[in-house]
């Protein structure tokens, strides 16, 4: 049997899939959500083999949502846009449902599932290709048991630490499984740089930049702290802040 959990926040595509899976009776739905927060918490208890998942949700989206999922099942995306969502489906290892969802077109992806093993390792890569789409203007993580919502705007800098990123900010700091070169993809370059191997800074926090000995600058941030700058960082805050 496998199992599945359906999360969209509204109800008529819930009924539509669930009508539809009538027809797939090897699929038991296991819980239905109606954002990202309530998927997240059944997606831990229940462990689903597939999980249909809406793109444009209230709270968080379900890419976001997808983000801070440790064990990710097989996964179906549904979403009524295509502007920005079809390059990244174009990897066709996930599949994607646009709304309104046909039969044939719904009975084609259950096909596509059970016949791919490798899903689930490509669930992150087309997750990363989605994300990268458009800068993002916020950052989702996971504090304890609960999900905090991080505008990009109040961001001083982002580290790299270990296998994970500390995102620093005027509340404090908050650590995400994630690369540092994610971030310099998915935020806008017009607004972060990476000024070192280790750091990205938003440019609003930047207060000067001072050379520290021959070829190594450092950069002072407004809440005072001083960070080290490569020199290609440099060349590219020089650039930015027209100095």
């Amino acid at each position: 049997m496998i199992k599945t959990i359906l999360i969209d926040d509204e109800p008529l595509a819930r009924d539509i899939i669930r009508y539809y899976l009538a027809d797939h009776p090897e699929i038991e739905i296991v819980a239905e959500c109606k954002d990202g927060f309530e998927g997240l918490k059944a997606i831990a208890q229940h462990e689903p083999d597939l999980i249909f998942l809406d793109v444009q949700m209230p709270k968080i989206s379900g890419f976001e949502m997808l983000e801070l999922v440790e064990r990710r099942p097989n996964v179906i995306f549904t979403t009524a846009f295509d502007e920005f969502a079809i390059k990244a489906f174009d990897v066709n290892a996930v599949d994607y449902l646009l709304k309104p969802i046909e039969k044939g077109r719904f009975d084609q992806a259950l096909k596509k599932l059970k016949l791919k093993d490798e899903n689930v390792q490509n669930t992150a890569e087309l997750l990363d290709s989605a994300l990268y789409a458009a800068p993002s203007n916020r950052v989702v993580v996971k504090v304890d048991r609960s999900i905090k919502i991080i505008p990009a705007a109040d961001i001083h800098y982002i580290e790299a630490d270990d296998d994970q990123v500390k995102i620093s900010t005027a509340d404090g700091a908050f650590f995400k499984n994630k690369t540092m070169t994610f971030f310099e993809n998915v935020l806008d370059p017009a607004q972060f740089i990476r000024v070192h191997r280790s750091y990205i800074i938003n440019l609003n926090q930047a207060s000067r930049i001072e050379l520290k000995e021959k070829e190594n600058y450092v950069v002072l941030l407004k809440s005072g702290l001083w960070l080290p700058v490569s020199k290609s960082g440099y060349i590219k805050l020089k650039a930015l802040l027209g100095i």
